[in-house]
């Protein structure tokens, strides 16, 4: 089951990523979310995200990067979803601070 739905995901992903190809860039969202992908990645590394934080953190980003692939989907990302975004990854940047931050580690 877990192994079906991870395929899934996967291809949806890819589809998605082919789809923003033609739909307007979102060059801010994409860079923010690579730089949060690398903090996590970071606080697994170093011992301050338990891999069940980091699971968590994870899955939110890629639920924002499900709600990009949304937004991009009519081709044109307007003001108001890319506020949203941005609200998103601002909600995101912050549990990851504090995840990091907290008395948990690995």
């Amino acid at each position: 089951m877990k192994r079906t739905f991870g395929i899934l995901l996967l291809v949806s992903f890819v589809l998605a990523l082919g789809a923003g190809a033609l739909a307007q860039s979102t060059p801010s969202v994409d860079r923010r979310e690579h730089r949060q992908q690398r903090r996590i990645r970071h606080g697994v590394r170093s011992g301050s995200l338990t891999r069940r934080e980091a699971a968590r953190l994870e899955r939110q980003q890629a639920r924002t990067r499900a709600a990009e692939a949304r937004a991009k989907a009519d081709g044109k990302v307007t003001a108001r979803e890319r506020v949203r975004l941005q609200r998103r990854e601002n909600r995101t940047s912050r549990r990851i601070y504090r995840q990091k931050h907290d008395r948990q580690s690995r």
